[in-house]
């Protein structure tokens, strides 16, 4: 019998898991769609992962993807993308993984790449646009605010049931407003301490152990990951000639590699590539521009910047060498890690950690909330109703997420053009 300090165990019926070929297939054409329609960044990417694989697929339960976001989370790399590949590994196998990458990644790894090369070509200039563009991408934001905000909710109702993990969520959210504002590559300490408090606070039944993430990786894929990762971090830039394709592959490798907190916190290791006279400032900012405004990973900025950097190896070529290098780096981190992590789920008080976590996940989730999505929508009201109208849709009315956000982009465009025509002189 449980006391209030149990965490109930609650597990979803979920269909079985498949690894073939047609389940590759499914996975690919769900992530593909996803890569055409999550805006927002990566913390809004997972509030549409949420919506598509725990409401709509029902792949997943919500304890188990918040198990896969916390370990994504805690790792080097994009984690969006990081958790699409676990995703997908889960469902479809190592195939599966590879698809789901693929499938999420390249609508904008080739939008900003064309983008690149057409920059580089003097095919598009650096000012102008139509206008009503601007209110498209602004309704575009806002909506991956309503998207976020449904995930805060339905999250925190499954994960934070008892007053321990209620607890736990909010010294998660404190800490990562604190961790958002001035250090981001900590991004995963909210998460550890989730973890800890978790052990001290959190009481579970005695012999309930928590259920598997279910992932076959080959044992081998844990022995080989780690040593390849090393060896290639410390050999590229002893061993690359200046120049060389092999240069920007180690470039963007060590980019890929060592960076916690997402695609912003990249932005200084790439920089690089400006004071190498690579890139010119102004192409750098208009490509980041451009990153933001596109939807999937942040981390295709590196296609933009494969493409327009003024190094022999540019244009397709270099987008190519540019995003393979910066992702590659979190497929060897989770075939390092997920051989092991049944092992090290299954240890004592797991289930009591696992529990923390995914409590100190919701905190997560409700600081970025804030800021820097919410304090980003309240400085302009309409962007602010529309994630509102975004959020109730999606809670209240269960309108499938690229419909909200398809109806967020036009009344965006269409609020815009208004407004102007009102405060025109």
């Amino acid at each position: 019998m449980q006391t209030p300090h149990n965490v109930p165990v609650v597990r979803a019926k979920l269909p079985p898991v498949k690894r073939n070929a047609r389940a590759s297939v499914e996975v690919l054409w769900r992530f593909l769609r996803l890569g055409l329609t999550a805006f927002g960044g990566p913390i809004a990417h997972l509030g549409y992962f949420r919506s598509e694989f725990v409401d709509r697929a029902r792949w997943l339960d919500d304890a188990t993807f918040a198990e896969i976001v916390a370990l994504c989370s805690a790792l080097p790399g994009p984690t969006s993308s990081q958790t699409a590949v676990v995703i997908g590994t889960r469902r479809a196998g190592l195939l599966g993984g590879g698809a789901a990458w693929l499938g999420f990644t390249t609508p904008s790894a080739v939008l900003l790449g064309a983008f690149g090369i057409a920059l580089r070509s003097g095919g598009i200039p650096l000012t102008g646009g139509a206008p009503l563009v601007p209110g498209a991408f602004g309704g575009l934001g806002a909506a991956a605010g309503g998207v976020v905000a449904q995930a805060v909710v339905v999250l925190a109702r499954s994960l934070t049931r008892t007053t321990a993990t209620r607890a736990i969520a909010l010294v998660a959210f404190f800490i990562a407003l604190a961790v958002n504002r001035w250090s981001p590559q900590f991004a995963w300490l909210p998460l550890l301490v989730g973890a800890a408090l978790g052990v001290v606070a959190v009481r579970t039944e005695i012999g309930v152990a928590p259920a598997a993430l279910n992932l076959h990786i080959p044992r081998l894929a844990g022995i080989v990951s780690p040593v390849v990762l090393i060896a290639l971090l410390v050999a590229l830039p002893v061993f690359a000639p200046a120049g060389s394709a092999l240069a920007l592959f180690a470039l963007f490798f060590r980019a890929g590699s060592l960076v916690f907190g997402g695609g912003h916190v990249v932005l200084p290791l790439l920089q690089s590539l400006i004071t190498r006279d690579q890139v010119s400032a102004a192409t750098f900012l208009a490509g980041y521009g451009a990153a933001q405004a596109v939807p999937g990973p942040l981390f295709t900025f590196a296609s933009f910047l494969g493409a327009v950097n003024a190094t022999p190896v540019h244009g397709t070529g270099g987008a190519f060498v540019a995003t393979v290098a910066i992702f590659l780096p979190s497929f060897l981190l989770l075939g390092s890690l997920l051989p092991l992590w049944n092992t090290l789920r299954a240890a004592p008080r797991a289930s009591a950690a696992l529990a923390g976590v995914n409590a100190a996940v919701v905190g997560l989730l409700a600081a970025v909330l804030v800021t820097p999505i919410g304090a980003t929508l309240a400085a302009t009201p309409w962007k602010l109703a529309v994630a509102l109208a975004a959020f109730v849709a999606l809670l209240a009315f269960r309108i499938p997420p690229w419909l909200v956000v398809l109806g967020c982009a036009t009344a965006g465009a269409a609020l815009t053009a208004t407004l102007s025509r009102v405060y025109s002189p």
